[in-house]
């Protein structure tokens, strides 16, 4: 089957999926030729989320920088921790984020870890009640080997007056899950040898995966090259593990919440899945838990 780029698809989606044209006026994956004609859009937000010295050799013209450190932090020993919903809000307006804006978040695609690291933030601002968030296919990595504009010329926002509505429906506890995981799909979305139990984290306390989840890495979500793969490939693994109900209610994890991010992004924004939270604390919060069951060797 000929590749099919998840922008074009995701006007498939739009005329499929009624509710969808109503929420997004912006395809969820940009490619870098449509984000360079539409870089004089009045609502477009691109945040660039490398560090600043990254973004002070050059950056798509416009972009604001927003260091991913900023929106995932470390809460006790736990890392990639949402923010305080005071601080986040206030991270969003520095910004001049607005409820019609159009936010385009744009990264490095140089490791797995870059490209998870976008996925994360899509799912904070997502968290924070706005709809029309994308991503740059590819990142800053394809926008410079397409030899788009670059500019050196810092941008910095005015500060919009932002009132989230929390959409805490896309968030799920430890609590949460330990009540839920025989109820929802938990999905791992670790490789295969931390989800058999043969490797782990240092931080994770103990190898394995939680009782009854299915595997489905989030890093086999894109292409060598840092872009996404094909909508057509990505739906067939996420309908041949998590089945056709895109109704049921599926809980994401992997090592810290990070990872995750990239499957959680794929499934609701672009497949249409209704109820998918990602747990936060993940195996690092979870495995400190003596009560929180494990099981390894066992798929």
């Amino acid at each position: 089957m000929k590749k099919i780029k998840w922008l074009a698809l995701a006007l498939a989606v739009l005329v499929f999926f009624p509710s969808a044209l109503l929420a997004r006026d912006i395809a969820p994956v940009v490619s870098t030729e449509w984000l360079e004609k539409n870089l004089a859009g009045s609502k477009l937000k691109i945040v660039d989320i490398r560090k600043l010295e990254e973004y002070k050799d050059g950056h798509i013209p416009g972009s604001l920088n927003s260091f991913y450190g900023a929106w995932a932090i470390k809460r006790g020993t736990n890392q990639n921790e949402l923010p305080p919903d005071d601080d986040l809000a206030d991270l969003i307006r520095s910004l001049g984020i607005d409820k019609d804006s159009r936010v385009v978040i744009v990264g490095k695609s140089d490791t797995p870890g870059d490209l998870v690291g976008i996925t994360r933030i899509a799912w904070t601002l997502v968290y924070g009640g706005l709809e029309n968030v994308s991503l740059l296919d590819g990142g800053y990595n394809k926008w410079t080997a397409d030899k788009k504009p670059v500019s050196k010329e810092a941008v910095k926002a005015a500060p919009s007056a932002y009132q989230p509505q929390w959409n805490k429906s896309v968030l799920a506890t430890k609590d949460y899950a330990m009540k839920m995981m025989k109820q929802a799909v938990m999905v791992d979305t670790r490789l295969p040898d931390a989800f058999f139990g043969v490797t782990k984290m240092d931080f994770v306390a103990r190898p394995g995966h939680v009782p009854g989840a299915v595997c489905l890495p989030s890093v086999w979500m894109y292409m060598k090259d840092g872009t996404f793969k094909a909508k057509g490939d990505v739906e067939a693994m996420a309908s041949g593990v998590l089945g056709q109900d895109k109704a049921r209610e599926y809980i994401l994890y992997c090592d810290t919440g990070k990872f995750c991010s990239a499957l959680w992004f794929a499934l609701t924004q672009s497949l249409d899945y209704k109820n998918v939270k990602i747990y936060d604390g993940a195996m690092e919060e979870w495995t400190k838990d003596p009560q929180a069951p494990v099981v390894k060797y066992t798929w």
